[in-house]
């Protein structure tokens, strides 16, 4: 793959809250375990990605980043006890505070625009055929914002800003100081780090 094809993707609003969110910092610190809810009560990151929790712990972990002032998104996929159906975002809604959510999955994106909620589109770009099939997603889930992993790759990164006007998150192995500056100079609006180090740049 020598440069990027010409595509057009759905064009998100200039106002569209989401870009005021990662306005915020261009750091978003993403959460994998208790360990890391505790950690990042007191980190200087505004937006928190919440990778981990269940039916029965979600409303709790949401409370506490909430009432640390934090911008809450929740990775729908990845919440134990919960089925991949819209029926999992509208719980969100009922009984959490949460600002957003995540997922891999069109549908979910989807259902957390119909319920109110800012939606960032999970893609994995692994090879070539995954990088081509983004436009058809985005087309389908018209999220507020994508994220792309691993987020090491700032060819890549071009490639997709090129590609659309939503703004790009980029998430997973972005390990350093050299991670984040290459993937914000390559046309990302934020990254996505578990990395505690690069929380506090």
């Amino acid at each position: 793959m020598s440069g990027s094809p010409s595509r057009a993707f759905p064009v998100v609003d200039e106002s569209s809250a989401i870009r005021d969110v990662l306005s915020l910092h261009p750091v978003i610190a993403s959460i994998k375990d208790e360990d890391g809810l505790r950690a990042v009560l007191h980190a200087p990151c505004p937006v928190v990605f919440v990778l981990f929790g269940s039916i029965m712990t979600i409303h709790n972990i949401v409370a506490a980043l909430k009432k640390s002032g934090k911008t809450v998104f929740v990775d729908v996929d990845l919440l134990d006890g919960f089925s991949s159906k819209p029926i999992a975002v509208d719980f969100l809604k009922a009984h959490t505070k949460v600002d957003g959510v995540l997922s891999s999955k069109s549908i979910m994106v989807k259902a957390a625009k119909t319920a109110g909620l800012m939606a960032v589109h999970r893609l994995f770009l692994v090879d070539s055929f995954s990088y081509n099939n983004v436009s058809k997603q985005v087309k389908i889930s018209e999220p507020d914002a994508i994220m792309i992993l691993p987020g090491c790759m700032p060819r890549v990164i071009s490639w997709v800003c090129n590609d659309t006007d939503l703004p790009l998150i980029a998430g997973g192995l972005v390990c350093d100081k050299e991670d984040v500056m290459a993937a914000l100079n390559a046309g990302a609006s934020a990254i996505a780090s578990s990395n505690r180090g690069v929380w506090l740049m």
